[in-house]
């Protein structure tokens, strides 16, 4: 009989030093105008990074809903507007990390994402 022990892969670990990422896309940096739905008001301005999914960005305060308004200048577009929802938040230091993930994002505008993240 034959052995396949050997014909086994072992996982694959990560090289030491690399962190395993579940990202689909690159980040890029990116000046967010957002605003919490739950909230209203004026939407304020973040430095944040762009991915094809969603946004990641830090605030003094936790997010107290699950949903926000997103906008953003794409070279060569309009502003987008999109919706986002809170994935997960982070504490970093003395501020939060507020990763969000676009919903319902219109064919064009994810295209006009995708071609922005690959120049």
């Amino acid at each position: 009989m034959e052995d396949r022990s050997e014909s086994r892969a072992a996982p694959q670990q990560p090289a030491q030093g690399l962190v395993s990422d579940r990202r689909e896309s690159v980040r890029v940096p990116i000046v967010l105008q957002i605003r919490e739905v739950a909230l209203g008001g004026s939407f304020e301005e973040r430095a944040g990074n762009l991915g094809l999914g969603g946004v990641y960005f830090e605030s003094l305060h936790p997010p107290v809903g699950s949903r926000f308004e997103l906008r953003f200048l794409l070279p060569g577009t309009s502003e987008v507007a999109v919706p986002g929802e809170v994935l997960r938040f982070t504490r970093e230091g003395e501020r939060f990390g507020i990763h969000l993930r676009f919903v319902d994002v219109p064919l064009d505008t994810e295209l006009a994402i995708a071609r922005f993240l690959q120049g």
